[in-house]
């Protein structure tokens, strides 16, 4: 579990937290690090090969979404 707190404290944004059971990434929160690090944080120091990245969403659409969580872009409707 001290594993997991480390991926926790790594990854920006509060994207990752403690569930019922098992850690959960908020995808509204998730960015893959955009913004913050080249790589993301949480595959880099989770200890299983558990967090599947660029599935669903484009770099491009990572980056808006930090804008948007950083405040450097106001949310669009």
């Amino acid at each position: 579990m001290h594993q997991l707190r480390r991926v926790r404290a790594r990854v920006p944004n509060g994207a990752i937290s403690q569930g019922p059971e098992i850690y959960v990434i908020d995808p509204n929160l998730c960015t893959e690090c955009v913004g913050h690090y080249d790589e993301p944080q949480c595959q880099q120091v989770c200890p299983v090969d558990c967090i599947p990245l660029g599935i669903e969403e484009s770099k491009e659409v990572l980056q808006e979404r930090y804008l948007i969580i950083s405040g450097q872009k106001a949310a669009t409707a």
